[in-house]
């Protein structure tokens, strides 16, 4: 999977597209006949430079030679750039939000754990790269959500997605007689989480250090009983 939360801008950063499973390999090395390949390729390389540089400072142009394919072959699968930005968040955003945040508060041993933990990956994986270029969903819906109503949708249903894997949990563990920090509102308390790290992650990327999420994590914490 691209990993996007922490995209690099120099090719020696600790996180490196030579070390994200799959994506070295589909770029470098183009197949003939290979049309499911070259889908993946174009993903990819769009998920990244959506993210590096902005869907606005990202050209077909570019795309097509970071993906080693033709215009011909590129249209034929995606016949704008509008096309491309839509499959990458639902296919490489949307994958991002699942593997980050959706399967391990479904996996953790309670849903207040779940969360802590993945502040706490984010934060040491973006210590570890020393850049932090934002949450991928958030960095697109601050740039398109204005801009298209298809961006739009597509944006708020990741939020959505998100969203309901929170409240989910929440409602499992209230009907149980725990989660009482919820104040009997999984919904509101799961935008709550959504939003907090949205917004730490937001102000990290601007000051390029992990203090606001860290601060924002203690406070969360605090409100969970978590320790």
């Amino acid at each position: 999977m691209v990993i996007l939360f922490c995209q690099p801008e120099k090719d020696d950063c600790p996180v490196s597209c030579d070390k994200m499973p799959g994506m070295r390999k589909r770029v470098a090395k183009a197949r003939i006949n290979d049309p499911q390949g070259l889908r993946n390729r174009v993903l990819d390389v769009a998920a990244v430079s959506f993210q590096r540089h902005g869907y606005s400072g990202t050209s077909i142009q570019d795309i097509v030679r970071e993906a080693n394919t033709s215009g011909g072959a590129l249209a034929h699968h995606f016949p704008t750039k509008k096309e491309i930005a839509l499959a990458v968040i639902a296919e490489r955003v949307g994958a991002e939000i699942g593997s980050t945040w959706v399967q391990k508060v479904e996996a953790a041993a309670s849903v207040s754990e779940g969360i802590v933990q993945v502040f706490e990956d984010v934060i040491s994986q973006l210590d570890r790269a020393a850049h932090v270029t934002g949450c991928p969903l958030n960095n697109l819906a601050l740039e398109l959500s204005l801009a298209d109503k298809d961006f739009r949708g597509a944006i708020a249903h990741e939020y959505d997605v998100w969203r309901r894997a929170i409240e989910r949990r929440i409602r499992a563990e209230m009907s149980s007689g725990s989660a009482s920090y919820a104040g009997g509102d999984p919904s509101g308390f799961a935008t709550y989480v959504v939003a907090l790290f949205s917004g730490a992650i937001t102000i990290a990327k601007a000051e390029q250090r992990t203090i606001p999420l860290k601060v924002c994590l203690a406070q969360l914490k605090r409100v969970i009983a978590v320790k």
